[in-house]
This record gives structure tokens, C-alpha cells and sequence, in this order.
């Protein structure tokens, strides 16, 4: 899945919408990545992009990724 990777900006991601291309975005990575054991866990990591990066999600989302990732939303 993600061996051939591209990073895009958003006009990179709504060009390759437009040419029908899969899009995985950064939630959808950090999620394969520990179903392949790359990490153990996506919670912190998604905290520290908010805190640091200014990384913006809905509640809504973060809370359907951290039940994707098996991991404690509470």
C-alpha cells in the first residue's frame, strides 16, 4: 500500500481526485503503519501534531481513528 508513496499539498491532493487516483492522507498512514507494526501507538503521535504542528481534526474523526487503531479514546 504504501510503496509507492507521494506526499502532496492540496492542490496535488484535488488534482489527483480529479484524475481518480487513491488518496491515503496522514490519519490513513499512521494507521497502517501500526497495523504493520511500525508503531506501537498513533494516539501520541497525533497529540504531538496537534500541539506542535497545529495539526486540525474534528473530535469526531479523532475519535473514529483511535478506535480504528484499537487504542483507549477515553
Amino acid at each position: 500500500m504504501l510503496k509507492n508513496l507521494k506526499l502532496i499539498d492540496e492542490l496535488g491532493r484535488k488534482e489527483a481526485v480529479r484524475l481518480g487516483l487513491n488518496i491515503t492522507g496522514l490519519l490513513g498512514i499512521l494507521l497502517v503503519a501500526k497495523r504493520r507494526g511500525l508503531v506501537t501507538e498513533i494516539r501520541p503521535i497525533i497529540d504531538n501534531l496537534i500541539q506542535e504542528a497545529n495539526f486540525r481534526l474534528s473530535d469526531r474523526l479523532y475519535l473514529e481513528v483511535l478506535i480504528a487503531a484499537k487504542e483507549n479514546y477515553q
